[in-house]
């Protein structure tokens, strides 16, 4: 089991890929004990909400003006479609307990490597290789919308408007994925007046997750912390 030490408080997490964010914790952990917010002992449930507490203290986001929503809703305008359509297929290799997370991931990019030189095979190595039943239809998702998967696989659906083989693979919480984006049906753009609300919170969660980042930054910064690295971690809360 992976494990790393902060201010010399040995943690451990599941696999190398959950380690940064169980490291991210610790921080956030131990700077809710050093101000008070925590007592040494605490459950989960009182840690949870002393990181909350902890956050909402020392991490502030100030309310975006007019022009900051306009501008952010130009900038992703895409996010802010309805009725847009994805025609979708992938093979997934799913991710279960005590699988080593390395042989896993080698295995999904050895198959996202021979589809790409072999496009012609995708079906094939869905029916062989998929843990998802649309593995038995050559890995056909069939049309999508936004909020019919996980947001990190949805992410990469309405990224933008290519088709074809998505060229990197998609880790969600069920594993990775090759992913091939087969035809686009466009939507109809909402308009910025009735939908302000919506993009303001989209806005706030970005400067938020900004402001998390450089928060943890300089809480790594004056700690001793060894066996992780934490450029790619997330805060527990950051979700």
């Amino acid at each position: 089991m992976p494990f790393a030490t902060i201010n010399d408080t040995r943690i451990e997490a599941d696999d190398d890929a959950a380690l940064p964010t169980a490291a991210v914790q610790e921080l956030l952990r131990q700077r809710a004990l050093h101000l008070g917010l925590l007592e040494a002992e605490a459950d989960e449930t009182h840690l949870s909400g002393a990181l909350e507490q902890l956050l909402a203290q020392e991490v502030h986001v100030p309310q975006p003006e007019p022009e900051e929503l306009a501008r952010y809703y130009h900038a992703h305008i895409g996010r802010y479609t309805a009725g847009e359509l994805v025609f979708a297929s992938h093979i997934l290799l799913q991710m279960t307990p005590g699988m080593p997370v390395q042989a896993l991931l080698g295995r999904a990019e050895a198959i996202l490597h021979h589809v790409q030189s072999h496009p012609e095979d995708f079906e094939a190595a869905a029916r062989e290789n998929s843990n998802c039943p649309s593995g038995e239809v050559g890995g056909s998702l069939g049309q999508l919308q936004r909020g019919d998967t996980v947001p990190e696989f949805e992410q990469t659906l309405f990224a933008d408007q290519s088709v074809g083989l998505w060229p990197q693979l998609v880790r969600t919480r069920f594993g990775f994925h090759i992913v091939r984006i087969d035809r686009r049906e466009p939507g109809k753009v909402l308009p910025l007046e009735l939908i302000t609300e919506r993009v303001q919170k989209d806005l706030q969660r970005q400067a938020l997750d900004k402001a998390l980042r450089q928060y943890v930054s300089v809480l790594a910064g004056a700690a001793k912390i060894e066996g992780v690295m934490l450029e790619q971690a997330t805060s527990p809360l950051m979700n």
